[in-house]
């Protein structure tokens, strides 16, 4: 048995598989956030410890088995964001999420110079990227910059309540522009170019997804109801654990995630030029993977389908249903032709102008709120096409299938659709908790039960679904996804227009 600690941005999970990859238990909880002020997303640390030993207790005791049976503990989390602790290895100050916009300005001007470093690490600059943060930090709240001992991520953090030492996986920090791709190295230029020089001797040694990093500890032990001695292995970047659990070992297939973020990945021998627009960072595998994504996912779902929605969702509970058990039947009986409208999915960011928002186009007085929630779903699909094409360019060739993960893969009408408007098959794997399932991939080649990550895919991850596009939908969509392109074109000068008029209104 392997347990993993999966701590996403949005619900954190304490999973249990076995050796066959098969899901045993899972006690999941909303990460407890923190929002005080505007763009700024924090957590508390020592609250999100509490509850996530709660739930390694509640998973053992919900699983059944002893705590001597689990054999391996692994961490995944959520990339980007800042954890730090004090030179005594305290926590001194929240943590920052993922999803923070606080360093917003700060990352467009270091944006402007990447070229200076891009051949170092590969990498464009995002706001949560933690040098970004730490150098908003050291702009804005000297105090606590100063008091840094050791900087690390969501998962590294979690790794060192159970076992009290400090160490950063490759994964995340050569995904947060800290590491020289060439050499696997931190790099002091990238901290010289991002003004944080004093922060070079504050990271922790860099450990591979399935080297070991110590045992559970005995104050862990005492609270988690953990075995004392448990080994814990370095865990992953959620991207690349979900990435895995699909089976995606090489450019034959690619990875989306869809999820809060729009998440669409590759493993390749070689890196993505700058002008591609796209990311990247080390895969367990040794190979580069290239990322294209942004926040413009199945978020802009749950939030449209709240705002819209709110009479069926009441309809749907007095009938003991889910209002996504009604709009799988809506699905299910409409197609490609039904909505003539085209939806935006901008609401938490886009993937083209920084400053594009949420929009609907195309309504007219008869249009239903179901074609509007159905362009919800195709204006999501075409935000992946529009990055999947950009890995297409890059990899030179269209993958066999796209294997997905998500809570997107919870709809199978959907999945068709993304089979029908991307014009690619696509695969669905067994199991809900794809990112823990990598998790468990790192315990079981760091315990030694499989040789290599490849020998681990092998005998834990099992295909689910094979979903061939239909040709005729295909083309429908195809004629939607370029005016979805046109008008995104014609729109581009307007953005920033629209967002200076909603700043003087505020004023």
């Amino acid at each position: 048995m392997f347990l993993t600690i999966d701590n996403g941005g949005t619900n954190t999970k304490a999973i249990i598989f076995n050796d066959d990859g098969k899901q045993i238990q899972t006690v999941a909880f909303p990460t407890p956030r923190i929002e005080e002020q505007s763009g700024f997303h924090e957590i508390d640390l020592d609250e999100s410890w509490d509850s996530i030993s709660k739930a390694i207790r509640q998973v053992i005791t919900k699983s059944g088995i002893t705590n001597d049976q689990i054999n391996g503990v692994s961490c995944v989390g959520h990339g980007k964001g800042l954890y730090v602790l004090d030179k005594g290895h305290r926590v001194f100050m929240h943590g920052i999420l993922s999803t923070d916009s606080r360093a917003t300005s700060l990352a467009e001007e270091f944006e402007k110079h990447v070229s200076d470093v891009y051949e170092i690490s590969h990498q464009h600059v995002m706001e949560t990227q933690s040098p970004v943060l730490l150098r908003w930090l050291k702009d804005y709240d000297r105090t606590k910059y100063d008091k840094i001992g050791t900087i690390l991520a969501a998962k590294d953090y979690i790794r060192f309540r159970l076992t009290d030492r400090v160490n950063q996986e490759y994964g995340d920090a050569s995904g947060n522009n800290f590491i020289n791709l060439s050499d696997q190295k931190y790099s002091k230029k990238l901290f010289d170019f991002f003004g944080i020089p004093e922060m070079f001797d504050k990271m922790p040694p860099l450990k591979k997804f399935s080297d070991y990093c110590g045992d559970v500890t005995s104050e862990a032990a005492e609270r988690t109801g953990l075995k004392e001695g448990t080994p814990v292995y370095a865990g992953m970047f959620d991207i690349d654990a979900c990435s895995l659990a699909t089976g995606v070992l090489n450019d034959d297939y690619f990875s989306s995630i869809v999820g809060t973020w729009n998440i669409n990945v590759f493993p390749s021998q070689t890196s993505a030029k700058q002008e591609s627009g796209l990311m990247n960072s080390i895969y367990p595998t040794g190979l580069n993977l290239v990322e294209a994504s942004s926040a413009t996912s199945a978020g802009n779902l749950d939030i449209m389908i709240k705002t819209l929605m709110s009479e069926e969702i009441k309809n749907a509970k007095t009938h003991g249903r889910s209002i996504y058990d009604v709009l799988e039947e809506f699905l299910n009986h409409t197609d490609a032709r039904f909505s003539k409208a085209i939806f935006f999915p901008f609401l938490y960011g886009s993937n083209v102008n920084p400053d594009a928002e949420g929009s609907f186009i195309g309504i007219q007085s008869n249009t239903t709120k179901l074609a509007m929630i159905r362009s919800v779903y195709e204006g999501i699909i075409f935000a992946h096409r529009y990055h999947i094409e950009k890995l297409i360019k890059v990899a030179g060739h269209r993958p066999k299938a796209i294997r997905i993960s998500g809570g997107g893969t919870n709809s199978r009408a959907w999945v068709q659709m993304f089979a029908d408007a991307l014009g690619i098959p696509i695969e669905t794997v067994e199991g809900s908790e794809l990112g823990g399932l990598g998790g468990a991939m790192a315990s079981a080649v760091g315990t030694g039960l499989y040789s290599n990550v490849d020998e681990a895919v092998k005998r834990m991850s099992k295909l689910k679904s094979h979903v061939k596009p239909d040709e005729e939908q295909y083309k429908i969509y195809t004629q939607k996804y370029e005016i979805y392109l046109d008008l995104l074109h014609t729109l581009n000068h307007g953005w920033s227009k629209l967002k200076e008029m909603q700043e003087r209104i505020d004023k």
